[in-house]
């Protein structure tokens, strides 16, 4: 395996491929943001309440990204 093929199969481990899913992460965050929009309109409480569960989810998924990142530290993996 070349040196370059090693640098993208660890990409989820470096700080870019860290900074790009917590980017596509808070994107999902808009969707919800209409479903909940959607659902309060309509009065539907079951999609509120798929709704909260798909924010809570965005929420811990955020949480465990940022987590990463502070671990990370100096140690970034296409850096050197």
């Amino acid at each position: 395996m070349s040196a370059m093929a090693k640098k993208a199969k660890n990409f989820k481990k470096s700080k870019t491929g860290l900074y790009v899913s917590l980017a596509s992460t808070a994107f999902g965050g808009i969707s919800v943001a209409k479903q909940i929009k959607m659902a309060r309109k309509d009065n539907d409480f079951l999609r509120l309440a798929d709704a909260a569960v798909s924010a809570a989810a965005i929420v811990t998924g955020l949480a465990i990204l940022y987590r990463e990142l502070k671990r990370l530290g100096d140690d970034d993996v296409l850096l050197g």
